[in-house]
């Protein structure tokens, strides 16, 4: 009757350890979804923060698009206006070449009548020769006249030279003029250009006017869509908020569920391992017989190898674990792993072929390090396969779990448990295992362990 109490228990415990591990699971998947939120949060509330800005630069940009609006409107006036006095000034300067063209035709009038002055001075010139030429033939009869001879050839004298003055004159006035209407009809091209430019600008002022209201209009949809976001936004934060304290409460829940059950897979295994210490004989019995004689074999070759000096206790005790630099997950070394690895795995290799039940046979300290373990479980680790090497590569591993802690604090000649066995990312394995104390120069070393499926 204990006995099936006690395999009963076992179920239980095994059952609460799976149920109690897939907890843990949903609980490590509830806490990582937690701090995920959390940083979901603290994206919203940046979000947030620059919803708000974005809020008040739409508000500003509407703002600004309305003040440019009005800007436009009224420099589109002003510019009109100017513009209009420039084409004005254009079209002034191309009517100044009419009146410069008037002008050099007068010049020219009076250079011919110039002409003409000097043409008549010469003629009055010749004329006075002529007449003091007679009047000297005529005697003291004509001797009055030789007088207004000399007068008319002296005025004709000045007047040729006032018509050469004149004519030097309009030929400078001539020359200047034409340099002059040469500048305008210059500047009349440039101005018709101007006219051209003035048409486009024009255009062109029309064009950006319109660019303002639409964008105006754009800036106002903007706004429209930054204020229903800004919305949507606080009502997320409210959701994220809410969403959060439910899945802080859910974890919390769900790690008292855990511990309930923990506890509840502590008390169904005390009852295995009471029922396991009693007369009667159990599926458990074999497995229980063969850890006691596999950590006796163990204890009689450490001790004789500690006698015959090929080991110290000093290097059996070490707890100097030397990372392996570059090992994932980490593997350590220390005093003892030499001499487990070349003469205990291979009692481990032999003892786990005694039984097809039997997943493996190992020692493990009182820090839950593992020297050596099953040549199986003893591979070389390969980069960057976390997963493989938990699983292959367990040896020179630090593990523990409460029922490894149990055994290595607990009195008795052994512990029968119930336990789920980490193999890495998120993978266990629902196992029985029998520990039985591993004692060496008067010191408890650690434990013998024989991981078993039932």
């Amino acid at each position: 009757m204990l006995a099936d109490l006690g395999e009963r228990s076992g179920d239980i415990a095994l059952q609460c350890s799976e149920t109690a591990g897939f907890l843990s699971e949903l609980n490590g998947r509830i806490q990582n979804d937690s701090a995920r939120l959390g940083g979901l949060q603290a994206n919203m509330e940046t979000v947030a923060a620059r919803q708000g800005e974005s809020v008040a630069a739409a508000q500003e940009l509407s703002l600004t698009a309305r003040r440019a609006g009005r800007i436009i409107a009224d420099g589109h006036d002003v510019i009109g206006l100017s513009l209009g006095e420039v084409a004005g000034l254009v079209e002034h300067v191309t009517g100044l070449e009419g009146h410069l063209r008037q002008f050099l035709a007068v010049i020219e009038a009076v250079g011919d009548i110039s002409e003409e002055l000097g043409a008549i001075a010469r003629q009055t010139r010749l004329l006075g020769v002529n007449a003091a030429i007679e009047a000297a033939r005529g005697g003291a009869a004509t001797q009055g006249f030789a007088v207004v001879a000399d007068e008319i050839r002296r005025l004709a004298a000045q007047a040729g030279e006032s018509s050469a003055s004149v004519g030097d004159k309009l030929g400078q006035l001539d020359r200047d003029a034409r340099r002059l209407i040469g500048g305008v009809e210059a500047n009349i091209v440039r101005g018709r250009e101007v006219g051209t430019h003035i048409d486009r600008l024009r255009l062109t002022m029309a064009e950006i006017a319109s660019l303002v209201s639409q964008f105006g209009e754009r800036s106002d949809a903007i706004v429209a869509c930054t204020d229903a976001a800004d919305g949507d936004v606080v009502a997320l934060r409210q959701g994220l908020a809410c969403f959060s304290r439910s899945a802080s409460e859910s974890a919390a829940r769900v790690d008292v569920a855990r511990e309930q059950l923990e506890s509840l897979e502590a008390m169904a295994n005390a009852m295995l391992n009471t029922a396991a210490h009693g007369p009667q004989k159990t599926r458990n019995s074999r497995y229980i017989a063969l850890a006691e004689d596999g950590a006796e074999e163990v204890s009689t070759l450490i001790e004789r190898a500690v006698r015959a000096g090929e080991i110290s206790l000093g290097e059996v005790f070490d707890t100097d674990y030397r990372l392996i630099e570059g090992s994932e997950p980490a593997q350590y070394l220390n005093g003892f792993t030499r001499f487990a690895d070349a003469l205990l795995r291979p009692l481990l290799d032999r003892h786990t072929a005694q039984d097809s039940a039997i997943v493996g046979c190992c020692l493990v300290d009182m820090n839950g390090y593992l020297p050596t373990h099953i040549s199986n479980r003893s591979q070389p680790q390969r980069p960057g396969m976390r997963a493989w090497n938990m699983e292959h590569a367990r040896n020179r591993q630090i593990f523990m779990d409460s029922q490894t802690r149990r055994a290595l604090d607990g009195e008795g000649d052994f512990f029968l448990f119930t336990y789920r066995q980490d193999l890495g990312e998120g993978r266990y394995r629902a196992l029985r295992s029998v520990f039985v104390p591993l004692m060496f120069g008067g010191r408890k070393w650690g434990l013998y362990e024989v991981g078993y499926l039932i």
